[in-house]
């Protein structure tokens, strides 16, 4: 099961955790895995390389974090909504293999 966690903070995304593998087919044939990777990664090189903010970042098998400050928020709100919404489409096609929360920081 992937586990998302979205950090929210007076109503602005300050970014997530993802942890797990989705468990829906063997390694290098997940489809569930590879959509939330893909996504991940992306918002992850973006919001570093291309807002060049002051996030931090962590990434490792099957961990992903991301973090930026409230002073960054407005500027990676689309982006972190992208993601957001690509994942939550995401757990509704394949609920048995991903979950999603949010906690407030």
């Amino acid at each position: 099961m992937t586990e998302v966690e979205f950090f929210t903070g007076g109503g602005e995304l300050l970014g997530f955790r993802v942890h797990g593998h989705s468990g829906y087919a063997d390694q290098g044939s997940d489809i569930v895995c590879a959509a939330v990777s893909s996504a991940v990664i992306m918002t992850m090189n973006t919001v570093t390389d291309v807002l060049h903010t002051d996030a931090e970042v962590s990434a490792g098998d099957g961990d992903a974090v991301l973090k930026i400050s409230k002073k960054d928020a407005e500027r990676c709100s689309v982006l972190l909504q992208g993601l957001k919404l690509h994942l939550l489409e995401l757990e509704k096609q394949y609920s048995d293999f991903i979950t999603i929360k949010f906690t407030e920081v």
